[in-house]
Protein backbone atom coordinates (compact mmCIF):
# COMPACT_ATOMS: atom_id res chain seq x y z
CA UNK A 1 0.00 0.00 0.00
CA UNK A 2 1.16 3.78 -1.31
CA UNK A 3 2.27 5.95 2.23
CA UNK A 4 2.97 9.29 2.46
CA UNK A 5 4.72 9.67 5.61
CA UNK A 6 4.82 14.09 6.84
CA UNK A 7 6.66 15.34 9.67
CA UNK A 8 7.84 18.24 10.28
CA UNK A 9 4.91 20.44 11.68
CA UNK A 10 4.59 22.95 14.66
CA UNK A 11 4.67 26.14 16.29
CA UNK A 12 6.75 28.93 15.36
CA UNK A 13 6.98 32.64 15.76
CA UNK A 14 6.45 35.05 12.46
CA UNK A 15 9.65 35.28 10.33
CA UNK A 16 10.99 31.54 11.71
CA UNK A 17 11.53 28.46 9.96
CA UNK A 18 10.44 25.20 9.74
CA UNK A 19 11.12 22.12 7.32
CA UNK A 20 7.73 19.88 6.27
CA UNK A 21 9.45 15.98 5.56
CA UNK A 22 7.43 13.58 3.66
CA UNK A 23 8.97 10.17 2.71
CA UNK A 24 6.91 7.19 0.19
CA UNK A 25 8.04 4.68 -1.83
CA UNK A 26 10.89 4.70 -4.13
CA UNK A 27 8.31 3.81 -6.83
CA UNK A 28 5.99 6.37 -5.65
CA UNK A 29 8.74 9.10 -5.69
CA UNK A 30 10.31 8.33 -8.94
CA UNK A 31 7.49 8.06 -11.04
CA UNK A 32 4.92 10.55 -9.40
CA UNK A 33 5.32 14.42 -9.17
CA UNK A 34 5.21 15.58 -5.90
CA UNK A 35 3.86 18.88 -3.67
CA UNK A 36 3.16 20.07 -0.83
CA UNK A 37 -0.72 21.59 -0.33
CA UNK A 38 -2.38 23.67 2.74
CA UNK A 39 -5.95 24.14 3.89
CA UNK A 40 -7.53 25.99 6.91
CA UNK A 41 -10.83 25.27 7.88
CA UNK A 42 -14.02 26.98 5.67
CA UNK A 43 -11.11 27.07 2.53
CA UNK A 44 -10.21 24.06 -0.10
CA UNK A 45 -7.08 23.03 -0.46
CA UNK A 46 -4.51 24.78 -2.06
CA UNK A 47 -1.13 24.04 -4.13
CA UNK A 48 1.80 25.49 -2.24
CA UNK A 49 4.52 24.20 -3.88
CA UNK A 50 5.15 21.24 -6.62
CA UNK A 51 8.43 19.33 -7.95
CA UNK A 52 8.03 17.08 -10.80
CA UNK A 53 9.87 13.74 -11.07
CA UNK A 54 12.51 15.58 -13.51
CA UNK A 55 12.87 18.43 -10.99
CA UNK A 56 11.12 21.25 -12.34
CA UNK A 57 9.31 23.72 -9.49
CA UNK A 58 6.45 25.73 -8.89
CA UNK A 59 5.35 27.92 -6.11
CA UNK A 60 1.90 29.73 -5.03
CA UNK A 61 2.77 33.46 -5.36
CA UNK A 62 1.82 33.95 -1.38
CA UNK A 63 5.14 31.73 -0.57
CA UNK A 64 7.59 32.58 -3.11
CA UNK A 65 10.76 33.93 -2.86
CA UNK A 66 10.23 32.40 1.31
CA UNK A 67 9.46 28.60 0.48
CA UNK A 68 11.55 25.72 -1.52
CA UNK A 69 10.69 22.67 -2.24
CA UNK A 70 13.61 19.72 -3.05
CA UNK A 71 14.05 15.94 -3.38
CA UNK A 72 16.61 13.94 -1.58
CA UNK A 73 16.65 10.83 -3.94
CA UNK A 74 18.80 8.05 -1.76
CA UNK A 75 16.06 8.96 0.80
CA UNK A 76 12.42 9.01 -1.12
CA UNK A 77 11.81 12.25 0.65
CA UNK A 78 10.37 15.47 -0.26
CA UNK A 79 10.88 18.55 1.69
CA UNK A 80 9.64 21.94 2.03
CA UNK A 81 11.47 24.61 3.79
CA UNK A 82 9.78 27.76 4.61
CA UNK A 83 11.52 30.48 5.73
CA UNK A 84 10.14 34.23 6.68
CA UNK A 85 6.91 32.53 8.09
CA UNK A 86 3.66 34.56 8.63
CA UNK A 87 0.68 34.10 10.79
CA UNK A 88 -1.25 33.55 7.26
CA UNK A 89 0.91 30.66 6.65
CA UNK A 90 -0.83 28.78 9.09
CA UNK A 91 -2.76 25.64 7.88
CA UNK A 92 -2.43 21.74 7.58
CA UNK A 93 -0.04 20.85 5.24
CA UNK A 94 -0.05 18.01 3.01
CA UNK A 95 1.83 15.86 0.74
CA UNK A 96 0.55 14.60 -2.30
CA UNK A 97 1.21 12.48 -5.31
CA UNK A 98 0.22 13.12 -8.79
CA UNK A 99 0.94 11.88 -12.82
CA UNK A 100 0.16 14.62 -14.41
CA UNK A 101 -1.48 17.37 -13.31
CA UNK A 102 -1.71 19.25 -9.74
CA UNK A 103 -5.29 19.16 -9.45
CA UNK A 104 -5.62 15.00 -9.33
CA UNK A 105 -3.39 13.99 -6.51
CA UNK A 106 -3.11 10.49 -6.34
CA UNK A 107 -2.26 9.93 -2.66
CA UNK A 108 -2.01 11.97 0.09
CA UNK A 109 -0.10 11.94 3.21
CA UNK A 110 -2.22 12.32 6.54
CA UNK A 111 -1.19 15.68 7.21
CA UNK A 112 0.90 18.24 9.49
CA UNK A 113 0.01 21.39 11.48
CA UNK A 114 2.18 24.27 11.07
CA UNK A 115 0.97 27.49 13.37
CA UNK A 116 2.73 30.64 12.69
CA UNK A 117 1.92 33.12 16.14
CA UNK A 118 3.48 34.96 18.43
Amino acid sequence: QVQLVESGGGLVQPGGSLRLSCTTSRYVFSTYNMGWYRQTPGKVRELVARITSTGSTNYADSVQGRFTISRDNAKNTVYLQMNSLKPEDTAVYYCGADRSTYTFVLYWGQGTQVTVSS
